[in-house]
């Protein structure tokens, strides 16, 4: 914990001054353009991943990075949802899974919970992706397995994403894009999900694929 006390104090002493004029912008309002969703992993560091500052993300992050499909009665998920898409109008939400992801391993061997039900009960909205690998991929080992439920996740949570009546009108408007993203831990690269293949390329690939269909439709 003295670690984390000394930044803080670092903090305010050094950085803060560094940027108090940002500081002063952001402390009566927000704008980011982006909500993004990930995993509560401490290895995970939106703001460092995507070299971001202050004002620029509206972060969610659970365990397994999962958006609960639209209900009646919402959760502290929901709601932070919601706020960012019909309070802030972000203009893009990114859901970021990751490499060894402790939610995703949990989720394929849910007989291992059994002393955490509320950690089962939250794994019970990836059950339509380990269904899916369970059905494709029957044949890899464990590490193959992991590798597909944590794309897999990533693609449910956008479909889940679609269900919240905000969020569908806006897609249907097209004023608001869905990203699936996989971050690995050791090596820095990012994949996003091509949606219309339903499968992972790497993030300048997909980007750049992406304008220069969207220059050749001009």
């Amino acid at each position: 914990m003295q670690h984390v006390v000394k930044g803080a104090v670092h903090f305010q002493s050094d950085v803060f001054p560094e940027h108090a004029a940002l500081f002063g912008e952001l402390a009566g309002s927000q704008s980011p353009e982006v909500l993004f969703i990930t995993c509560s992993d401490s290895r995970i560091d939106p703001s460092l991943i995507t070299q971001t500052g202050p004002g620029d993300l509206f972060i969610c992050r659970n365990a397994g990075n999962i958006v609960p499909p639209h209900v009646r009665e919402g959760s502290g998920m929901t709601a932070s949802i919601e706020y960012a898409v019909q309070a802030l109008g972000v203009k893009h939400i990114v859901v970021c899974g990751h490499t060894d992801c402790g939610a995703m391993r949990g989720a394929m061997n849910l007989d291992g919970l059994k002393d955490f039900p509320h950690v089962c009960d939250w794994l019970a909205h990836s059950r339509a992706a380990t269904a899916v690998v369970e059905h494709l991929h029957a044949d890899d080992d464990d590490e193959q397995k992991l590798k597909a439920l944590i794309e897999q996740n990533v693609i449910l949570q956008i479909q889940h994403l679609a269900t919240h009546p905000y969020i569908a009108s806006r897609l249907a408007a097209d004023e608001i894009k869905l990203h699936g993203w996989v971050y690995n831990i050791g090596t820095g690269g990012i994949d996003c999900l091509n949606s219309a293949a339903q499968a992972f390329i790497p993030l300048q690939e997909h980007y750049q694929n992406l304008s220069e269909a969207s220059a050749n439709s001009i």
